[in-house]
């Protein structure tokens, strides 16, 4: 769509001057202006402004431009533009970028500013991974991290969790996560003394990664359980936070916390986020499953995750009809894709859920049924693990039926009427709470500027008001005076 406005805009006549698109030097550097505004006036949205101007020109960064922009930023000669410029390969003459807006002489403007230094690790470090050279990422991101150590300013805070999240993806990338453990714990433990409460945040979620990455998951709910815990920052942070919390819930066999979790991270993260908010569905469907619910038809039939759930719809249809050959041959027909998405253990846990399933639909089809015939149906090995099986459940309270052993058969109950017990109250109740949950959730998530109700009073107005007051406590005094 762009490229076809600008082809037309090119081919409309005109007597006035070719008009050129800015470079991506340009916009770079008009990013560094908005980031030393924010840093001198210690506003935090302005850097945040830039981050997200960056994100929208990461696809469009070259070497030049990168190498144009360290040498317009950074002092000559010194550590960070030497140490960065390393990094970069060497600049080709026919891949020169020409900044049109700027193509005047001028001098460049030298920064001193740590957020501007600090930005351009950021940027050099998007680059080198973009170009898949993880190794010198890794040295650009170490390096970076060591120089953070030593800047304590609140405005670097924004950029600094960018890094964080980058110096641990690097390390991922090549298959060195567990290098860094110590490292992301000393740094969140200098976060929480400077009271970075995002680099807090982002901390913890890398070294929830990090644990669960080993299935360590006594140590990452240890560190869960211990971590400050205060209002979230970042949207972001919180939905992985969220994914990591439902994930250590679920395999603690807490399915109701798990399941919450791990729906309310769908739901709160951006459109924009398909592949974490798959990997959100994945697990939920398991964990409802796992409680004994049949997820709708709908949550596979959203828009881009019908390829991506359609080994979890499957699984879904066995445990739902309680086919146990159905749910073998699906295990063993996606057993890669289950692999992949290490929810090979879950799966194994749901064998007991298709059992009990079809021992369900059973007791509701039949009023009376000898166990050879149970054993069948669910195609059991033995009679004996069909009277266990069927022991359980009714102790258990997941089929309203009575065990013959004599005559070696089940015989069913009469269903009652559900709407004469308590269970629609409580599903009512759950669904108010939910929905109150959610808007109390909306309007703590409301932004305001900072005080917008107050206006900034200026001397002359306080000198008016202090003299007035003075005025008035004149006034009462003569009163006071006059009655006595």
């Amino acid at each position: 769509m762009t490229q076809d406005v600008e082809m037309k805009e090119q081919a409309a006549p005109s007597n006035s001057l070719p008009s050129f698109s800015p470079s991506t030097l340009h916009h770079l550097k008009e990013i560094a202006s908005l980031i030393e505004s924010g840093a001198y006036d210690r506003e935090v949205r302005r850097i945040l402004r830039a981050i997200r101007l960056t994100m929208a020109l990461r696809r469009k960064l070259k070497a030049s431009a990168l190498s144009a922009f360290l040498n317009f930023t950074l002092i000559p000669g010194s550590e960070a533009l030497t140490r960065l410029s390393s990094y970069l390969p060497k600049e080709d003459e026919h891949a020169m970028e020409v900044d049109t807006a700027t193509s005047a002489p001028q001098a460049p403007a030298k920064h001193s500013l740590p957020e501007i230094e600090i930005y351009c690790y950021l940027l050099v470090l998007m680059f080198l991974i973009d170009q898949k050279k993880y190794n010198e990422a890794k040295a650009c991101s170490s390096a970076s991290i060591a120089r953070l150590k030593n800047i304590n300013r609140r405005t670097v805070d924004v950029l600094a969790a960018r890094l964080y999240f980058y110096y641990s993806l690097c390390y991922e990338l090549t298959g060195d996560l567990a290098e860094i453990r110590g490292n992301l714990l000393s740094l969140h433990r200098i976060a929480t003394l400077r009271h970075d409460e995002l680099g807090q945040e982002t901390l913890l979620n890398l070294l929830l990664r990090n644990y669960l990455h080993y299935n360590l998951y006594d140590q990452a709910e240890k560190l869960r359980s211990k971590a400050p815990r205060f209002e979230a920052h970042s949207n972001q942070q919180f939905c992985r936070y969220l994914f990591y919390l439902g994930k250590i819930r679920t395999i603690q066999l807490e399915y109701t916390d798990a399941k919450e979790c791990l729906l309310q991270a769908a739901r709160k993260a951006p459109i924009a986020a398909l592949r974490f908010r798959v990997q959100c569905n994945k697990w939920a469907i398991i964990v409802r499953l796992l409680l004994g619910e049949i997820p709708e038809r709908t949550v596979f039939m959203q828009k881009g995750m019908e390829k991506a759930l359609r080994p979890y719809f499957e699984l879904t249809n066995a445990v739902r009809i309680g086919d146990l050959e159905l749910f073998r041959s699906v295990a063993e027909k996606f057993s890669s894709t289950f692999s992949s998405d290490r929810t090979n253990n879950l799966i194994v846990r749901l064998r007991h859920n298709v059992i009990r399933t079809g021992l369900r639909n059973i007791s509701i089809s039949y009023s009376r049924i000898s166990l050879v015939d149970v054993a069948k149906k669910l195609r059991l090995d033995s009679v004996a693990d069909a009277e266990s099986i069927v022991a359980k459940a009714i102790r258990d309270g997941a089929i309203d039926a009575t065990l013959d052993h004599a005559s070696r058969c089940m015989l069913s109950k009469e269903t009652g009427d559900i709407y004469s017990m308590t269970e629609p109250q409580t599903v009512f109740n759950s669904r108010i709470a939910f929905c109150l949950n959610m808007h109390n959730e909306a309007v703590r998530a409301l932004r305001f500027p900072p005080n917008s109700h107050k206006e900034k009073e200026s001397a002359e107005k306080r000198r008016e008001r202090r003299q007035q007051e003075q005025e008035l406590a004149k006034h009462i005094a003569e009163e006071d005076d006059d009655e006595f």
